[in-house]
């Protein structure tokens, strides 16, 4: 089967390259996995750094490259290519018509439940504020586990589900972790009357079973994958690539070929323009930092793509150590990855020597993935964002001291973001503002905090 060579810069050196799956970029012929497609690449991703574009945040007021830097890009079989541009003729098409917005911004006001709430964390605040002399920051959170369906996910899934109906696709296929995602589309085709196929993994259906449930309910058909996120994302996609014309692939994670991550950015930046609004009006002013914890990166640059252009504010991302970066089980990509390509775009990713995916772990089954949002990674690589991580123990840890002391509930993805108030609270002057993601809504997880309390 034929394939095209691209030029990669990796690792200082400039070599001839062959794109394999499961990437890593390689340079020699003979690992080429034999089921690879020709492949098309859009984009240059041997520009150098500094002539790189700033990543803005009024980017989508024009059509998009789909590169981030060097990251990005689409890594897809010809067959995608002619669907992957029409959709992202429709995604611009929607950007710019005032009626596919009024409808939108209509269904994320009644049905959403949006703009949902900045809330000043009070007990939070004075616990960690006791931890030092009376003096440390104001810990603010951006409720999203108050959006319809307990996360963010909704927001990004009913922005698509109305691109597919506006398709003229009856049918749609997604893939879910946690389930949050699953719950979100199921409920936006539910709404506009569309079908809908969830696949997840196994493993995840037993840590989830009140997401399957909740699917189920909503008219979804939930199809079990081996393995974990990672793979009920290749068999959504496979499905899709099979019926072309015929189903819509709803990205929620912001990975996956262009125009997919864009598209999710952009129906998930709300979080962000709520944020801005509402920091304005409850102090005058931007943030002095915004914390997310990061998975695939949809609910990380929801709220970060807003303050991109703003040097003043810290975008710290938390990822999941698992049980700790040295020990092999963790999920932190931005940490412990390195550049290749997976799901059909350039981006950090957990693999071996050989190139091969490393399976991801975290407590948090929804921040289980082995790569990262490519704009992520641009932001990495540019100093524009800083990482960090929390283990299993740290995030389980923040999940119960914000219940118990703001009687909230945060899933166990948001609850690594809390987790690292520990450390970073410290390191502030008093009165600074800390604004934090809570991505989803944890009852989802008390299941499996009690089963690890009692470990």
């Amino acid at each position: 089967m034929e394939t095209h060579h691209f030029h990669f810069k990796t690792r200082r050196h400039n070599y001839p390259q062959v794109v394999c799956a499961n990437h890593r970029v390689t340079t020699s012929k003979s690992n080429v996995n034999p089921s690879v497609l020709r492949l098309h690449n859009y984009g240059n991703p041997t520009a150098d750094l500094a002539k790189e574009r700033a990543v803005s945040a009024d980017e989508t007021k024009r059509p998009s490259t789909g590169k981030f830097g060097r990251f990005g890009g689409k890594f897809v079989p010809e067959t995608l290519i002619s669907c992957l541009e029409q959709l992202e003729v429709v995604f611009h098409q929607v950007l710019q018509d005032p009626e596919f917005q009024e409808e939108l911004s209509t269904a994320l006001n009644d049905y959403v439940g949006r703009e949902t709430p900045l809330y000043y964390a009070e007990r939070l605040t004075a616990h960690y504020k006791a931890q030092n002399m009376g003096r440390g920051p104001d810990i603010y959170i951006k409720r999203e586990d108050l959006a319809h369906c307990g996360a963010h996910k909704m927001n990004n899934a009913l922005a698509q589900a109305m691109i597919a109906k506006r398709m003229g696709l009856t049918a749609v296929v997604a893939a879910t972790g946690a389930g949050q995602h699953g719950v979100a589309t199921a409920s936006a085709c539910a709404k506009l009357g569309l079908s809908c196929t969830i696949f997840m993994s196994a493993a995840d259906m037993e840590k989830q079973p009140s997401n399957v449930d909740l699917m189920t309910l909503l008219g979804a058909k939930v199809e079990p994958t081996a393995g974990n996120f990672k793979d009920a994302s290749s068999e959504s996609i496979r499905v899709w690539a099979g019926k072309l014309g015929e189903v819509y692939y709803l990205a929620g994670a912001a990975v996956g070929p262009h125009p997919c991550p864009t598209m999710v950015r952009e129906f998930q930046s709300v979080i962000g323009r709520e944020t801005r609004r509402q920091a304005a009006e409850k102090w005058g002013r931007t943030p002095d930092a915004v914390v997310a914890c990061v998975g695939s990166g949809s609910n990380a640059l929801g709220i970060f793509h807003e303050f991109v252009g703003d040097r003043t504010v810290r975008l710290i991302g938390v990822e999941a150590a698992g049980f700790g970066l040295n020990s092999g089980r963790h999920a932190a990509t931005l940490a412990a990855g390195e550049v290749g390509v997976y799901h059909g775009a350039m981006s950090y990713l957990l693999q071996d020597e050989e190139g091969n995916i490393i399976c991801p772990h975290s407590i948090g089954v929804g921040l289980e993935y082995p790569g990262v949002a490519p704009e992520l990674s641009f932001l990495k690589e540019s100093g524009r964002m800083e990482f960090y991580s929390a283990t299993d123990k740290e995030a389980v840890d923040a999940y119960i001291r914000v219940a118990r002391l703001e009687g909230i509930i945060p899933a166990l993805e948001a609850s690594h973001g809390f987790a690292y108030l520990e450390k970073l609270c410290p390191t502030l002057p008093d009165g600074a503002k800390i604004v934090v993601s809570c991505s989803g809504r944890g009852d989802k997880d008390a299941t499996t905090v009690s089963k690890y309390l009692s470990l």
